[in-house]
């Protein structure tokens, strides 16, 4: 007699991709890219968000949901650089969001006037990277304080990230950072990985990524 155990997790896994699998699906119908935004805490990402969401949000009709472990104060920053719901998710202590929770923040968005969503995930590299929440593709955001070595340390965040955006630019005068060994370390571990330099505060290399999004923000269906 053959016993096989099932671990818990594996079924909890089992189970998001399909709801991951049903949010993609929905997207898709829509006519809607949806970014997952992913990084350690600090890195810039939301105030990344606020940049595009001033520039873009209306141009592109991006909607967002945020993660967070407590509060919904970046839910409450983006809010204010667009006239759309943001929907915030708050985990109560989870490290990242799930396919689940995506699914139910799709409940109140107008996907069918929606070109581009944005998911803030909660900030954390290790823990999201293993989870699918239906996205287009995953962004990874580090920033030039961070150090060299973040995809080296973090390889299953950066093997699952199709683009990386380095953030905090307008730093390197004053941090010990080497631009090209943090790419090429990131490029090590994948060596497809498309690169976005950045300064959310400044602005530097905004118009670049700015460009990419027009590219990479779906049609509508005709109706």
């Amino acid at each position: 007699m053959t016993v096989r155990t099932i671990d818990v997790r594996e079924r909890v896994m089992a189970r998001n991709d399909e709801l991951a699998a049903e949010v993609r699906r929905r997207l898709g119908a829509a006519g809607v890219t949806a970014f997952n935004l992913v990084s350690s805490p600090g890195s810039g990402k939301t105030a990344l968000l606020e940049r595009t969401l001033e520039a873009l949000g209306e141009e592109l009709d991006i909607a967002v949901v945020t993660g967070d472990v407590q509060t919904h104060n970046d839910a409450d920053r983006l809010a204010r650089h667009t006239s759309r719901l943001v929907q915030a998710v708050v985990t109560g202590g989870g490290c990242h969001l799930d396919a689940r929770q995506i699914g139910t923040a799709l409940d109140a968005i107008d996907l069918a006037a929606t070109r581009l969503l944005f998911i803030e995930n909660v900030g954390n590299l290790v823990c999201p990277a293993a989870w699918d929440l239906g996205e287009t593709a995953k962004i990874v955001v580090f920033a030039v304080t961070e150090g060299e070595d973040k995809p080296l340390k973090y390889p299953r965040m950066f093997r699952e990230a199709r683009y990386a955006v380095l953030n905090k630019i307008d730093l390197l005068p004053y941090v010990p950072f080497n631009l090209d060994r943090a790419m090429g370390f990131a490029r090590e571990i994948n060596p497809a990985l498309e690169f976005f330099l950045t300064s959310a505060l400044t602005g530097e290399g905004l118009e670049s990524w700015f460009a990419f999004l027009r590219g990479q923000a779906g049609t509508r269906p005709a109706s």
